[in-house]
């Protein structure tokens, strides 16, 4: 009994440190985020308490309005562009190939993603610079007139965009990698001997058997995405006007800009139970159609 009380107390011993810097920084955090919702407060004088007003402001607050639109646009376009981009490059990485080449497309696929968001944007923004960037100038070369990038309310979501999935499909890439070296060869000569080649074998074989790691793909990409911030902030700081202001940078200009943290907390709570929402809508989905071997 006394060894078994001992061997318990170790455990608890080891997991303590953990759990203290769990319970410190993410517990309580999250806790006073939630509480300070319901309160105004500016940092400067007492927290004053105000029940559901903030969230009754934000619904007729068009910057909030805005900024939930961006990101829901933001949000369908960049996965769905991230999923295809990741999806068709595993599939030709996992095809014959020589090991050494398959490891060097791997890494360069990957290599984008442990790099800074915030120093990825920078270098982009001088890229598609209108007046001085490289994009601008490869363009002028075959005729094509300088685009404002980073000024035109059209083009600005575009390169956030663009430059978003470039840092982000790696890991996704990664993922799908995984799922289809967990397929059976087997299953790809019999559908073979039965006529499934290209397009059909990718239709009817690959993509119901890596459905599983699509989910999590999913999943992920879409919770990364509904909390975006750095390209668009780094990039065009929400401009012009708001046509890429996302409700993070909203978050971020409300407590830290306009010292309205109970404003913040209140968008902040409001994403996460969106978060949760869009979350269980998929797993929900993922019933119909998610094929587990």
């Amino acid at each position: 009994m006394t060894a078994d009380r001992d061997s318990a107390l170790l455990r608890w011993l080891f997991l303590a440190p953990t759990m203290l810097g769990i319970g410190i920084f993410v517990v309580l955090p999250i806790v006073g985020s939630l509480a300070l919702a319901f309160f105004r407060w500016d940092i400067i004088t007492s927290p004053q308490f105000v029940g559901l007003e903030n969230f009754a402001d934000l619904a007729t607050d068009r910057t909030v309005g805005i900024s939930f639109l961006n990101t829901a646009v933001f949000v369908v376009v960049a996965v769905a562009a991230q999923l295809v981009i990741a999806m068709l490059l595993a599939v030709l990485v996992s095809s014959r190939m020589p090991p050494w080449l398959r490891v060097f497309f791997r890494s360069t696929f990957f290599f984008p993603l442990v790099l800074s968001a915030a120093s990825v944007s920078i270098l982009m923004k001088y890229l598609f610079n209108e007046s001085y960037g490289v994009i601008n100038w490869l363009l002028s070369l075959v005729g094509i007139p300088a685009v404002p990038w980073l000024t035109s309310p059209q083009w600005a979501m575009v390169v956030v965009i663009a430059v978003y999935v470039w840092q982000n499909f790696g890991f996704s890439f990664l993922l799908f990698i995984g799922g289809l070296s967990s397929i059976p060869t087997e299953i790809y000569e019999a559908g073979s001997i039965d006529g499934a080649t290209g397009w059909r074998q990718f239709r009817h074989l690959t993509l119901p058997l890596v459905s599983p790691t699509v989910l999590v793909a999913s999943v992920m990409a879409i919770i990364s995405a509904l909390q975006v911030f750095d390209q668009p902030y780094v990039l065009t700081r929400g401009g012009p006007g708001d046509s890429t202001r996302t409700v993070v940078m909203v978050i971020y200009e409300s407590a830290f800009r306009e010292l309205e943290f109970g404003r913040a907390s209140a968008i902040g709570l409001v994403l996460m139970v969106l978060i949760m929402l869009v979350t269980a809508a998929q797993f929900r989905l993922a019933r119909r159609f998610v094929f587990y071997q």
